[in-house]
């Protein structure tokens, strides 16, 4: 049954709390300048009014939450403080002789609220930042960082033994007793592989596990049991393909049982990972992360989709600005052509150079949609060429000119300069101050790092996307909140007067 926080204090809470808490401390600082009713208003809906036994206040159990990534604390760990800790008993909401949630009843509640709320409360921290005119800046910077994932990661003969032995612990309750050790002595092996294998090894293993999985499969009916088989099924065929064909690259390929969405990733050319990805969107002059989005680690965030799905995430929030700065792996036709039709301008590094020598001595005129050469002069003429134009300039004007050595293609004593898409909407942003743009990416750079050396994001602290994504938007709600407070307390005081009073 759904309980509301009480805003009433005892005698004896007053007492204890004004004595022993801290002059000053960020979490009261929080306490007194961040309005967490945006939690009511997204929970009120998970508990009934009238029926079952009245369940602790939501915003008590999101504020151990909060107070869980803000230390990176296990939910074991923030239900002993939240037992012990004055100061984040006060912030929790809690009595001093007040029962307080243990862990499971931690784990339920965030089970309960699922990715999707977790969104919703998220946002509500970003619009609340907008209400107060925290996020007006002119810049939004795109990136991406990896997510260690919470497994262990095997190659394919231990993948594929582990599969089996727990196809058969599961279905143990389902099969008489001398069948079971059948299956054991043939299926399961508890020995590890250590190195390389060899292809036979591969062959043998795969040989053994597709006889378990039409030995076992059709005979159970729990879903659990079917999806594992199917996972399992999935990454046979999938080693299959790579005996088969071994330059075959498995962009998708399953590297783990216990959490199947976590993925191959590379960090760099030679650096590689397995799990995630978090994808954010951060407003440059407030550093206020403004969308987040959680990708299994094969997905490349510079893919025009998820760009796409960032800017309108920032747009159902009503956060605009005038340009977007990525780095260049963002730097794609799509991506620029989106980011335009937005009304911002695109700082992205690269841009296609073409075969023609160097394209940087030109310029682009947006208004007259032509090609300028480094004299000032226009193109005469222009030709659509698949997705590229080819733009030609006078010969008259070429003849008198002293640099035409240093130009692209001469044809007849003409210049001919082909231009793609992709690179005349990379000119069309190609002003002087590009280059100070480009530095200020680094923010994004220095947000992931607190993230990761103060709250956790190294490393999934749960399996499956849904549950990283959970992870990723706590995170970076903690990361806003502490930002906003020191906003706020930093501000001229007519502007505090004025957040506090609205």
């Amino acid at each position: 049954m759904y309980k509301k926080e009480s805003q009433e204090r005892d005698f004896y809470d007053t007492y204890v709390y004004e004595r022993l808490l801290p002059e000053k401390h960020i979490l009261l600082d929080i306490k007194k300048t961040i309005d967490f009713s945006f939690v009511d208003e997204e929970t009120k809906y998970l508990y009934s009014k009238t029926m079952g036994r009245p369940s602790f206040p939501p915003q008590v159990l999101f504020r151990i939450l909060f107070l869980e990534f803000f230390y990176n604390l296990s939910d074991y760990d923030a239900e002993e403080q939240v037992k012990t800790n004055i100061l984040f008993r006060y912030f929790a909401g809690l009595g001093i002789s007040s029962p307080s949630p243990d862990n499971t009843t931690l784990a339920i509640f965030r089970k309960r609220l699922g990715e999707e709320r977790f969104k919703k409360l998220f946002d509500a921290v970003v619009i609340q930042a907008k209400k107060q005119n925290l996020i007006k800046g002119d810049l939004k910077i795109l990136d991406a960082t990896h997510i260690q994932g919470n497994i262990a990661l095997q190659g394919a003969v231990n993948l594929m033994r582990q599969g089996r032995k727990m196809i058969v612990k599961k279905i143990s309750g389902a099969v008489k007793p001398s069948e079971l050790t059948s299956l054991k002595e043939t299926y399961v092996t508890d020995d590890k592989l250590k190195g390389q294998p060899t292809r036979e090894q591969i062959h043998d293993e795969i040989l053994k596990t597709k006889k378990l999985i039409v030995e076992i499969k059709g005979r159970v009916d729990k879903e659990e049991i079917k999806d594992l088989i199917d996972l399992l099924e999935t990454s046979v065929g999938q080693q299959e393909g790579k005996l088969s064909d071994p330059d075959n690259r498995q962009p998708d390929e399953i590297i783990s049982l216990s959490d199947e969405d976590a993925r191959h990733g590379a960090k760099s050319k030679t650096k590689r990972f397995f799990g995630y990805k978090a994808h954010v969107s951060i407003d440059e002059g407030s550093d206020i992360i403004t969308s987040a989005k959680t990708l299994n680690g094969n997905r490349n965030e510079g893919h025009r989709h998820e760009v796409k799905e960032l800017l309108d995430d920032d747009k159902s929030k009503g956060v605009t600005q005038k340009a977007v700065a990525a780095d260049s792996l963002y730097d794609s036709y799509y991506n620029r052509t989106e980011i335009h039709n937005r009304n911002m301008r695109a700082f992205i590094p690269g841009g296609y150079q073409g075969r023609n020598g160097n394209l940087k001595r030109f310029t682009y005129d947006n208004k007259n949609d032509t090609l300028v050469c480094p004299e000032g002069h226009m193109a005469i003429s222009r030709y659509r060429q698949d997705n590229r134009d080819l733009f030609i300039f006078s010969r008259k004007q070429c003849a008198h000119c002293g640099q035409i050595e240093a130009c692209p293609k001469l044809n007849n004593g003409r210049v001919r300069v082909n231009v793609s898409d992709n690179y005349r909407m990379y000119m069309v942003d190609n002003i002087p101050e590009k280059t100070g743009i480009y530095s200020k990416r680094k923010i994004v750079e220095r947000k992931f790092g607190e993230g990761k050396l103060w709250h956790g994001l190294q490393r999934a602290r749960y399996r499956k996307r849904a549950r990283v994504a959970i992870q990723v938007f706590m995170t970076f709600l903690v990361l806003n909140i502490k930002r906003m407070v020191n906003l706020l307390l930093t501000a001229p005081e007519n502007v505090l007067c004025a957040v506090n009073s609205g």
